[in-house]
């Protein structure tokens, strides 16, 4: 079945999902939309996804398990995973993408689910000549992009970012971030090395480039950066601050992860997961709508240093979840074509190049041009 069907969208039926449909159907690439539920991927597709009766696909309905997701795997060449949180559902599919030989890509912002892949996978996707590439999407390439930007002025290696965007998080976004915030460390970059951010650090208030109204802003988890720069030898430092322009919201997420850290603290894994969960409905339980360029805004910022040299790049876009729908169809687009830049571990910059990713989101109106100053 698959071998018709290079690429499998793992979760097509969650509002990611279908984004990464609709830009594979405009690259015409033939794919599987595949998840535990046929009746909603059917619904999904049908109301969901713009233009999808002339989309060359079929639905699939799989258990969520290494052996079912290795038969459906077995003759695809590409593996799209938007089933989060990813530290807790992303194991079973990495494991059937390295026993079909499938190139892999999700759209985690987990720090500690890149951590795992890179210690525990990264070597064995190498070995396979496969693409382990977590984390593709706005959250955090476009950043990324920006931060390579920089770094191609010589003798940086300190990197400060900032990503920020406008509109709601899904429903698998909110229980990722919850579930993230109240259970794992976050990290950043110090002289080549993981340092802990303070549990209670607390709000950050920063200035946003192109407004004059101040943001606030957490660690967010630590970030993907850190991790994908750390084997990275012109980079030694990284920190990485985030937030959504929503004030009201942001001064909510450390009340409501400091209560659900208390209410759960002597739950066993299971129960404590099933916990946050429900406290994550109770913030999201529905889809947010399409989103509006007009109103779903994204701005990543990079200040980038070194003892006698500075770059600031700014990437100011919309649209971040159509941003990581059409990273997402891309990647899949280029390795059917030919073979990532780099195999095993790497981001999506590392994988595909970032004057490339760049580009396509540049060609489909999701980012202006970036604004990026040097000083040497």
């Amino acid at each position: 079945m698959s071998k018709k069907k290079p690429v499998i969208v793992y979760g097509a039926s969650g509002y990611t999902g279908r984004l990464v449909c609709e830009y594979l159907r405009e690259y015409g690439i033939p794919f599987i939309a595949a998840g535990r539920s046929k009746d909603k991927l059917d619904a999904a597709m049908k109301s969901n996804v713009p233009g999808i009766e002339t989309a060359d696909y079929e639905v699939v309905e799989v258990l969520h398990t290494t052996e079912a997701l290795t038969e459906l795997f077995r003759g695809a060449s590409v593996v799209l995973n938007t089933v989060g949180p990813f530290a807790r559902f992303g194991p079973e599919v990495v494991q059937a993408c390295l026993a079909a030989k499938c190139h892999y890509t999700d759209t985690t912002g987990e720090q500690d689910w890149l951590i795992t892949l890179d210690e525990q996978y990264g070597a064995k996707f190498a070995e396979a000549g496969l693409l382990l590439s977590p984390g593709l999407a706005q959250m955090y390439t476009t950043g990324e992009i920006a931060a390579q930007l920089c770094l191609e002025t010589p003798g940086l290696d300190t990197l400060d970012i900032a990503v920020f965007w406008g509109g709601s998080p899904t429903i698998a976004s909110t229980q990722t971030i919850l579930v993230n915030a109240a259970t794992s460390k976050a990290f950043y970059l110090e002289q080549n090395q993981y340092k802990e951010w303070q549990p209670d650090a607390g709000l950050y208030t920063l200035a946003i480039p192109g407004q004059h109204e101040t943001a606030l802003a957490l660690p967010w988890g630590g970030t993907s950066h850190p991790v994908w720069f750390k084997r990275d030898p012109r980079v030694a430092n990284v920190k990485v601050l985030g937030g959504v322009f929503n004030k009201p919201l942001m001064l909510g997420v450390p009340q409501i992860v400091a209560a659900a850290l208390e209410a759960t603290k002597d739950m066993d894994p299971d129960a404590r997961y099933a916990a946050l969960a429900q406290t994550a409905a109770g913030v999201m339980n529905t889809m947010p709508p399409r989103e509006n360029p007009r109103i779903n805004k994204s701005v990543d910022s990079v200040h980038a240093q070194g003892p006698l040299g500075r770059a600031h790049c700014v990437i100011f876009g919309n649209c971040n979840y159509k941003q990581t729908g059409l990273l997402q169809a891309f990647a899949a687009a280029s390795l059917l074509q030919q073979a990532p830049r780099r195999v095993g571990f790497a981001s999506g910059c590392q994988a595909f190049g970032h004057h490339e990713l760049l580009g396509v989101l540049r060609s489909f109106g999701l980012v202006q041009a970036p604004l990026l100053t040097v000083q040497n």
